[in-house]
C-alpha cells in the first residue's frame, strides 16, 4: 500500500502526469514484487524557489518520498529508485544531481484503505 509522493519543479500537462503515474506504478510493481491496485501516486508541482538541493545544477528538480511497507530489501529499494530516476532523467531531462529519493518504511497495519488494512510483506507473494 505504498504512497509515492513526488515534488518537482517540472510543469506537466494532465496527460504527462497520468503517463508519469502509470510508468512509476509499473516500475514499483516490477521492482518491489507487488500489484498495482493499491499503489498511490501524488505529483506536486512547485516553483523553482520551493525546492532546494545542495548539489543541484541548472534544470528541473524532483524529489520522491516513498512511503512503503517495511520488509523490502535494500536491493529492491535501490533498483526502484534507480529505475525511477533513470525514467525521469531520460523522459523529462532532469539532471541526476537534481533528483533525490527517500524511503520511509511502515508496519503493514499502518497502511490502510476503507476496504483493507495492510499486512506484513513476506517477499514470496504479491500483495
Amino acid at each position: 500500500m505504498p504512497l509515492l509522493q513526488f515534488e518537482t519543479t517540472l510543469s506537466l500537462s494532465d496527460a504527462e502526469k497520468t503517463a508519469f503515474a502509470e510508468r512509476v506504478t509499473d516500475l514499483y510493481t516490477d521492482e518491489m514484487a507487488t500489484t498495482a491496485g493499491h499503489v498511490a501516486v501524488s505529483i506536486r508541482e512547485r516553483g523553482q524557489a520551493d525546492l532546494h538541493l545542495g548539489r543541484a545544477v541548472d534544470g528541473p528538480v524532483l524529489f520522491l518520498d516513498a512511503e512503503i511497507r517495511r520488509g523490502r530489501s535494500f536491493d529492491r529499494k535501490r533498483a526502484f529508485a534507480l529505475a525511477t530516476m533513470a525514467y525521469v532523467g531520460e523522459t523529462f531531462d532532469v539532471p541526476d544531481e537534481n533528483m533525490k529519493v527517500v524511503f520511509t518504511e511502515h508496519p503493514g497495519e499502518s497502511m490502510m484503505g476503507v476496504d483493507r488494512v495492510g499486512g506484513e510483506w513476506s517477499g514470496d507473494e504479491r500483495d
